[in-house]
């Protein structure tokens, strides 16, 4: 796979303020382009245990598997000791050491096809400063618009946010309570997130983030019980669960927020509903009753 990287252009934004010193990274924008090739697709079936066809040229890249492109590709020595890319380039250079992705919403024109040669082009949309339980949060919202030779197929704005390790006062505080998740599904799976699952999609994604794959550094470094499963992982499923009821439906419009994390050491499940005529509620429950992640999908 040949990808190219364009430099990031800056716009002008405004200047940045002393509670919010990133807003001038506000427009800032970058493009990258790729080839979607079928190995991809096709290892991530295995991993999601579906019983796909072969992709060939011409295959339907299916919704949020585009993912598997546009990859960032970063030196070893520019890891990070949390194994992310060292901050700074494109996104601004957050000091807060632990990041999620947190949420996303995606507008699906048509399928990319396999064998074509894609191009993305990322703007950072907004930048918001707040203050949380543990300290500040900095909320970071990209706009991707992802083209082909027909023209822009989808659209994407990537929530991440930026929080700061808890304070040890608060080690032993009790966590806030768990919001339920909702009751009245019509079809849902169990998931058995075990390492290797987590180990494959990272390696797919070429996401060296050592939460989801090195245990003692989540345990030891960060504090977690277990490996994090990732975000985009749960959302993947959730959609798979979706295609699963309804093969033939196509996604026009997702939606997700990471609600709760899920770790290695319990299983969890996916659910949805129907919620209309062409809406379904779709949500990921943890071990405990409680809701994990939360989404929606309409279906053209």
């Amino acid at each position: 796979m040949k990808l190219r990287v364009f430099p990031h252009a800056r716009s002008n934004a405004a200047m940045p303020s002393e509670s919010n010193p990133w807003r001038d990274w506000i427009g800032r924008t970058e493009r990258r382009s790729d080839l979607a090739t079928p190995a991809p697709l096709a290892m991530l079936s295995a991993t999601l245990d579906r019983d796909d066809p072969e992709p060939v040229p011409g295959s339907e890249v299916p919704p949020l598997w585009h993912w598997l492109y546009f990859l960032p590709v970063a030196r070893q020595s520019g890891i990070g000791p949390d194994g992310h890319p060292k901050r700074g380039g494109f996104l601004p250079p957050v000091p807060q050491p632990r990041r999620m992705w947190a949420g996303g919403r995606l507008t699906f024109e048509r399928p990319l096809l396999v064998g074509d040669e894609i191009t993305r082009v990322s703007r950072i949309a907004d930048v918001s400063v707040k203050e949380g339980r543990s300290g500040k949060l900095v909320f970071v919202c990209v706009r991707h618009e992802i083209a082909d030779a027909r023209g822009v197929a989808l659209t994407e704005e990537h929530d991440i946010v930026y929080r700061d390790n808890p304070p040890p006062a608060s080690a032993n505080a009790p966590p806030p309570a768990p919001q339920p998740a909702p009751a009245g599904d019509e079809y849902s799976r169990e998931i058995a997130p075990d390492p290797v699952l987590l180990f494959r999609y990272s390696a797919l994604t070429f996401n060296g983030h050592r939460i989801h794959y090195d245990r003692s550094y989540v345990t030891g470094v960060e504090g977690y019980p277990g490996l994090i499963v990732h975000g985009p992982l749960i959302a993947t499923l959730l959609v798979d669960l979706l295609r699963r009821q309804l093969p033939d439906a196509r996604v026009r419009r997702f939606q997700f927020k990471a609600v709760r994390p899920i770790f290695d050491i319990h299983r969890f499940h996916v659910c949805g509903r129907p919620d209309g005529t062409s809406r379904h509620a779709l949500w990921a429950r943890d071990h405990e009753g409680a809701l994990a992640m939360e989404a929606s999908a309409e279906l053209a």
